[in-house]
């Protein structure tokens, strides 16, 4: 993976997202899938943050430490209406 750059959660609308699947294998998207729930859970019952690592449409890689509050099928909800899409995450842990 190329070098990470930290971002902050308030500096994630000004990116460009990537918008192609970032992980082809399908065990990684289940994955990522389950992180996400998981992440979505500790959000929500204990305010708990997580690091989420994604790609923009630059191929520049990021790391945001934040909550997510929700997960849709296509995007995940930060605080403050802030969205990313779930097809340019790497892995939340």
């Amino acid at each position: 993976m190329k070098t990470l750059e930290i971002i902050e959660k308030e500096a994630l609308p000004n990116l460009k997202f990537s918008k192609i699947e970032v992980l082809q294998d399908p065990e990684k998207r289940k994955l990522r899938a389950a992180s996400l729930d998981r992440a979505q859970t500790l959000g929500n019952l204990s305010h708990t943050k997580v690091n989420i690592t994604f790609e923009t449409e630059d191929h520049q890689h990021y790391v945001v430490n934040t909550t997510v509050w929700a997960v849709g099928s296509d995007f995940i909800s930060l605080k403050s209406g802030i969205f990313i899409p779930i097809q340019c995450i790497h892995e939340v842990n």
